[in-house]
């Protein structure tokens, strides 16, 4: 493989961005800010070009906006660690470098662009955004070996995982450059993918044993965004929310002579979550819960039997793990999921129920042991990945757990970290270092690290997609449900509903600006609608009318009274208009919820075909009189039984 440079000096001038990588004499890197073109060149950077102070420690790549292009790179990184002798790094600082020698990117000159920078800041500025410049990240360490040979001589990108390449989009001018020279190897070292997710590495002891324990989540490019505004499957066969975790055992041997060939075995573990595989949401309303919104299209089975045929073709057989529950809400969920795979005739796939939240009802979290009865099995046939000195691989991991819940996060987290720790178990005993029928759980020193991996690994997936930390982290923490972890969920939750209903908009057309998903036209004129307000006046002021109202309830509280009811018409005033605005708020929430408006989610909020309608919440007084009027019900013959409700003023405004 190709090693990437670790840094460059940047020289700007009018014309050009010139990267010198230091420590070689390498061509430089010339991207023409006028045309657009990149170039590598032997020659010195301009005279007229001053180099930057700052070091630039990887390029991302190159996004197209309405008024210019940009050049993204990394200005500040942090080492994580140092696995197998290569060093993995965090990406802690980004800049946002203009093409266009007019455009100012702190003082945009449209409002449009204004608002694009802001979403690329933020998104940046928000994930986890890791790389190294000598490993491939994206690839876990079985495809890796499989390959060694054929690694030799190729650039990084080029064996990136393609799923988990998450700069891939902002990187398609670097590589058609590289793709259409005559010395793509040339090119092959500016080209650094990232990768979103988590990477914790430990050293731990154990029984005379020199150890390394390490974490690596990746998540996927493909439908990636935020919990409510990211469900279910497309017609490509991806799913929302689709994270690989591998987990690394790395035990040392007793001599070393390199940096590598120190470890006497290497075991690799991968899982995989995401999304329940069909047409689905959760529609916004401002209630706490959500109206779920099934949606039964006809392309949903060849969707799902796509995105199954994808991951036997990647990791073997699949045994998918489903935690939602039987009853209540999710049910609906649960039913279609289970029809749909009842009507999938794939032998390499097997189906596994498990009602989480009824088998450990009253904190009885010990229970989640009648799952691993159920698929042990299936884990040991599948198996891991394992090699011994000289990296002869013993065995090869030739299938899957796939795990889901409703969000895929709070049990799933807990399901995922319970089977890792008994494939550790089972790896530990193999090699000698614990007895059968022994547990890490036994070595407190060695339990809590393992612990606090999976709960931080838990908490940053779930902030990416719920925006919270991970729910339930006090039993992946400790081994124990708590009352003190039960009410840090609750905050928790708060903080999700918040979010979820007044911040992820902005945040899901960040994802959909960097991953390729929505791409602006080259015309801010034409994009105007994306950053004003269309709803009509009544709707917009009612927010006002019950900030201003409750501001005067509390002001008269100040105020000085000749008897108890000498202000109680003043209170009866306010309070009556501070309730009528935020019954009138409730009952058109929709209209409050900051919508993503790159990819509006209109088609599926006024979805009127067959399938499920747990509600009409929020939609006015005729959404609700709707849900009065009848109750929610399938649709499998293809008539609709639900009304149509108009789009009105939310249409307008997102379309």
């Amino acid at each position: 493989m190709i090693p990437l440079y670790q840094r460059f000096n940047l020289y700007p001038d009018h014309d050009t961005y010139t990267f010198v990588p230091e420590g070689t004499d390498a061509r430089n890197l010339t991207v023409h800010r006028s045309s657009g073109d990149i170039t590598l060149n032997e020659a010195a950077p301009p005279a007229s070009a001053r180099r930057s102070s700052k070091v630039i420690y990887g390029i991302v790549g190159i996004i197209s906006l309405t008024l210019s292009d940009y050049l993204i790179v990394i200005t500040g990184r942090e080492l994580l660690s140092r696995l197998m002798g290569h060093d993995i790094y965090l990406a802690t600082n980004f800049e946002i470098l203009p093409l266009n020698p007019n455009i100012n990117v702190d003082h945009p000159p449209h409002i449009v662009e204004t608002n694009f920078l802001g979403l690329i800041r933020a998104h940046f500025s928000g994930g986890n955004f890791m790389f190294s410049y000598t490993w491939d990240l994206t690839t876990r360490l079985q495809v890796q070996n499989i390959r060694a040979a054929e690694s030799e001589g190729k650039a990084l990108w080029e064996l990136a995982d393609t799923r988990f390449f998450w700069n891939r989009f902002i990187q398609t001018s670097l590589i058609d450059s590289a793709l259409t020279s005559s010395a793509p190897e040339a090119w092959a070292p500016y080209i650094l993918p990232i990768v979103y997710g988590t990477f914790d590495l430990r050293p731990v002891f154990l029984h005379g044993r020199h150890m390394q324990i390490c974490l690596i989540s990746r998540r996927s490019r493909f439908r990636a965004g935020t919990r409510y505004f990211r469900r279910g499957i497309d017609n490509e066969g991806n799913v929302a929310n689709y994270n690989e975790t591998e987990q690394l055992l790395l035990v040392e041997g007793t001599t070393a002579s390199g940096p590598e060939s120190k470890y006497s075995a290497k075991y690799s573990f991968t899982q995989i979550r995401g999304s329940v595989p069909m047409f689905w949401s959760e529609i916004n309303t401002l209630k706490y819960k959500p109206d779920l919104q099934i949606m039964e299209l006809p392309q949903t089975g060849d969707a799902l039997r796509r995105h199954l045929s994808a991951q036997v073709k990647t990791y073997g057989t699949v045994r998918m793990v489903n935690l939602i529950n039987q009853k209540g809400h999710e049910k609906p969920v649960k039913d279609a999921y289970e029809r749909f795979i009842s009507e999938l005739d794939m032998p390499e796939v097997q189906y596994e129920y498990f009602d989480f939240h009824a088998e450990c009802r009253k904190m009885r979290w010990d229970r989640i042991s009648l799952l691993l009865d159920r698929i042990k099995d299936d884990l040991e046939k599948q198996g891991y990945f394992a090699c011994r000195d000289n990296d002869s691989v013993v065995q090869e991991q030739s299938g899957v757990v796939r795990t889901n819940c409703m969000d895929n996060l709070d049990r799933t987290n807990v399901v995922q970290a319970t089977i890792a720790k008994w494939t550790l178990n089972k790896q530990l005993t193999e090699l000698g270092i614990l007895e059968p029928g022994a547990s890490v759980d036994n070595y407190e020193a060695f339990s809590k690290d393992f612990r606090e991996m999976w709960a931080d690994h838990a908490d940053a997936i779930s902030a990416a997609y719920g925006g919270s930390g991970a729910l339930k982290s006090d039993f992946t923490r400790t081994n124990k449900r708590t009352r003190k972890g039960a009410l840090e969920d609750g905050v928790k939750s708060v903080t999700r509903y918040l979010k979820n209903n007044f911040f992820d908009g902005t945040k899901q057309d960040g994802f959909d600006l960097v991953t390729g998903a929505w791409v602006p036209r080259k015309n801010p004129a034409a994009s105007m609608a994306l950053v004003l307000d269309h709803r009509p006046l009544i709707i917009r002021s009612m927010p006002a009318i019950a900030s201003f109202s409750f501001f005067m309830i509390l002001a008269g509280l100040t105020l000085p009274r000749s008897s108890d009811y000498s202000l109680f018409y003043y209170f009866l005033l306010w309070v009556a208009i501070f309730a009528v605005s935020m019954v009138f708020i409730v009952i058109h929430g929709i209209e409050y919820v900051a919508w993503p408006r790159l990819n509006p989610l209109t088609d599926i909020i006024y979805y009127s075909g067959p399938g499920f309608r747990s509600a009409h919440n929020g939609k006015g007084w005729a959404g609700a009189s709707q849900l009065k009027a009848r109750k929610p019900k399938w649709v499998s013959n293809g008539k609709v039984l639900v009304d149509e409700v108009e789009m009105g003023s939310l249409k307008k405004r997102l379309d």
